[in-house]
């Protein structure tokens, strides 16, 4: 009799619980409906959305430039030394070291 009591009051519990459950749910997501549709937080997401594709457009432009002029010195055989590419002289020879794959390491 023990052990049906506790499982009966289990499954009422579950049930009970998950519909007071799904109701706050309802509710919350009601209420994040209507901040999401408020046409001042559109505006704002608007605004974001410009901003993020233009900071992408640029780095994705800044990338390619990169790419190509590390590409161009490996193809050259200049390895490190980018010459008078116009690289700043704080960046030189760091970024090629990052790209190039570490030799493994014996176990000791």
């Amino acid at each position: 009799m023990g052990k049906f009591s506790f499982v009966a009051g289990v499954g009422v519990g579950y049930l009970l619980g998950a519909r007071a459950g799904r109701q706050q749910f309802e509710k919350i997501r009601s209420a994040g409906q209507q901040v999401w549709q408020n046409p001042r937080v559109q505006s704002g997401v608007h605004r974001v959305e410009e901003r993020v594709t233009q900071v992408a457009r640029d780095q994705a432009s800044a990338m390619t430039d990169k790419v190509a002029e590390t590409v161009k010195s490996r193809i050259s055989g200049n390895g490190g030394s980018t010459g008078g590419s116009g690289r700043s002289g704080s960046t030189g020879g760091e970024d090629d070291d990052q790209m190039r794959p570490t030799p493994p390491q014996p176990e000791v």
